[in-house]
Parts: structure tokens; C-alpha cells; sequence
């Protein structure tokens, strides 16, 4: 009798909600489908989205949500456009709440597929030297998750797609999501709020100039307090285990 095939492998039925998410990336692409999501649009539209939002208060925030959803589960690169998007529709607190809930849950929908799909064989075949990538991790998974969402130093679906990998736990990433992306959301959807008068006096705009160096700094200065309590966990630990030769050679 041969050997049974590993409980988690790379079977199509395993990949296909993966080759979905792909594949909607590529019609993305293919369809010009950004081209509904840019500050163009908005701008030509946005008396009648501003109009539709007023008329339907409940309706509109959760289209608005669902599409953010897509948008992160897709991994389309469109959403500190919407996000921005966001702020102006709804104004930069509701904008920047109805954001966080959308990319958050997208986000965790992308989780649980990577993590489906590509996690549990990639760990199965990867050998120890991710077992002890992954331990590591793990040891300080919210902390980490934490800096990795308020610094943006990498793009949000690499973010999203990583910690499937290094085993985090959902509880975990879902609330480092939730947490770390708020201070980032509200700067993009304060933002957002101001661009009617933009638009109105005919200027460009130019997502590029919103990360400016003192909001980068400010998210740094987030990222570095959030790796505080790791740094002091590894100080704490290195003095215990220099104290603990010495006690044991006076008993």
C-alpha cells in the first residue's frame, strides 16, 4: 500500500478561490477597470455621486464598503484612490470608518484564501527554516502586524498576504488590520474631504503629494511605539538569562 497524499497539498479545488482573486487582477488590467476608479472620474461624476449619497444614507455607505472589499480581496491598485474617494462622499470620519471596515474584512477574506490555499503546503514543504521564520514571528505576530500596517514601507496586499504564511493567527491579523490602517485611512480620508475644493477651482490633483514627510513621520513614530513592547520583551528576557548562570553558581 503507498503512502497517503499530505492532508494539505496543491490540488486545483485548493487554488481555485486563488486563481479567482488572479484573475480578477488581470481583468482589472485587461478591462481598464481603473479608469471608473480615478480622481478623473470622481471629479467629472461628482455632483451626481454626491447627490446619490445624500439620497440614500444607508444604501450608499454599504456599496461603498463592498466595492472597498472587492478592491482589497482583488488586490486591485486602486485603493488609496477610493480611499480618498471616501473621505470626500462621506466626509473624512465616516469616510475613514466605512474605509477600515472594508479593507479589514477584504483584507481577512484575502488572509483565509492565501492561508487556504498556498499555507499549509507551503509550511508542510518548506522545511524548518520556515518553521523558525514562523516561531519567530509568531512570538510577537500583533506587534509586528502593527508596524507592518502603520508604516507604509510595503504594499498592502504583500501585508494582507504574508502573515498567511508565517501562521498568524485570524484573531490576530484581524485586529492589527483593524487597528494599524486607521491612523493611514484617516490621513487619506481627510484628505478626501477637502478635494471638492480642488476640484472646484479646476487644479490638479496629485495622489503622490498626500504621503507627505511629516505624516510619514508621524506613522513611524506610530510603527516605532507599537515595537516597543517587543524590544523590551527581548531586553527582559537577554537580563534574565545573564542573571540566572550567576544564581545558580551561589546555590
Amino acid at each position: 500500500m503507498s503512502d497517503s497524499a499530505p492532508s494539505a497539498s496543491f490540488s486545483l479545488k485548493r487554488l481555485l478561490p486563488l486563481l479567482v482573486l488572479a484573475a480578477g487582477l488581470v481583468a482589472f488590467f485587461v478591462f481598464d477597470l481603473g479608469r471608473f476608479l480615478s480622481f478623473s472620474a470622481l471629479s467629472e461624476h461628482r455632483h451626481e455621486l454626491l447627490n446619490w449619497v445624500a439620497a440614500n444614507a444607508w444604501l450608499a455607505p454599504l456599496i461603498y464598503a463592498l466595492v472597498y472589499i472587492v478592491v482589497v480581496a482583488f488586490s486591485l491598485p486602486a485603493g488609496s484612490a477610493i480611499t480618498i474617494s471616501g473621505g470626500f462622499l462621506f466626509g473624512a470620519v465616516f469616510g475613514a470608518l466605512y474605509t477600515v471596515i472594508g479593507a479589514t474584512i477584504g483584507a481577512t477574506i484575502l488572509f483565509l484564501i492565501a492561508r487556504t490555499s498556498l499555507g499549509e503546503p507551503l509550511r508542510q514543504r518548506a522545511g524548518p527554516w520556515l518553521a523558525r521564520m514562523q516561531a519567530g514571528f509568531a512570538e510577537n505576530a500583533m506587534n509586528y502586524l502593527l508596524v507592518l500596517r502603520l508604516i507604509p514601507l510595503f504594499p498592502f496586499w504583500l501585508v494582507n498576504l504574508a502573515p498567511a504564511f508565517l501562521g498568524v493567527r485570524l484573531r490576530t491579523y484581524f485586529i492589527a488590520t483593524f487597528a494599524g490602517i486607521i491612523p493611514g485611512t484617516f490621513v487619506y480620508s481627510l484628505i478626501g474631504a477637502g478635494l471638492g475644493s480642488v476640484f472646484e477651482s479646476g487644479e490638479a490633483f496629485a495622489i503622490g503629494n498626500v504621503m507627505t514627510p511629516e505624516i510619514l513621520g508621524a506613522l513611524i513614530g506610530l510603527g516605532l511605539l507599537a515595537l516597543l513592547p517587543v524590544v523590551y520583551k527581548k531586553i527582559k528576557a537577554k537580563r534574565v538569562n545573564n542573571i540566572e548562570p550567576h544564581a545558580g553558581g551561589t546555590s
